[in-house]
């Protein structure tokens, strides 16, 4: 799962939120340096990240893509999958994409100086772009590839990826509604345990 979903999943707790946001771009050794409840969004978000790796219905969609993207299938599936919750937003949200994501880049701007420095340095122009619906919009979605193949050190070619995404789509679909609302589950289970 790619931004969008780790904020979704993260539930209504700013701690939470935090946590989630910040998990890839800190090391382990860092993760002591927050409060143990932004230290639980960090654990949630890599417990997101091994439930999907490893979910049956997410390595459908990882081995169509792996002839194709080798190591970067699985990163193409996290992204695949904020373009898919954007497409099926109504299932899983009764406010909208847009109302969603105001109130997360509130919290996201409010924690500023909580954010890892490579994080801080990104995180205003990502939320003056607006980026989270646009993980909906093709444009967004080109964009967004286009830029992990600039920051990739190896052939990646991920903005091919959309031609295999809209190729496929159905499929990703299917398998992305049959497998988030158990993710969706288990992480509220995960944040209601103390």
């Amino acid at each position: 799962m790619n931004f969008l979903a780790h904020l979704f999943l993260s539930g209504e707790n700013e701690d939470i939120i935090v946590g989630n946001m910040i998990a890839d771009f800190i090391r382990n050794k860092e993760v002591g340096d927050y409060s143990t409840k932004v230290q639980k969004g960090i654990s949630i978000h890599r417990f997101i990240d091994y439930y999907t790796d490893n979910h049956p219905e997410v390595r459908k969609g990882t081995h169509r893509l792996r002839p194709h993207h080798r190591k970067y299938a699985p990163v193409l599936i996290d992204l695949f999958y904020d373009h898919l919750l954007v497409h099926n937003w109504g299932l899983y949200s009764n406010e909208t994409i847009e109302s969603f994501s105001d109130k997360m880049y509130g919290v996201l701007e409010k924690r500023m100086e909580e954010m890892p420095l490579k994080l801080k340095k990104r995180l205003p122009n990502m939320i003056a772009a607006d980026w989270l619906p646009k993980y909906g919009t093709e444009k967004g979605m080109l964009n967004v590839l286009e830029m992990m193949d600039r920051r990739t050190k190896f052939p990646s070619d991920f903005a091919s990826g959309l031609d295999h995404l809209n190729a496929d789509f159905e499929s990703y679909s299917e398998e992305f509604n049959n497998f988030f609302p158990q993710m969706i589950v288990s992480v509220k289970e995960m944040i209601s345990a103390e």
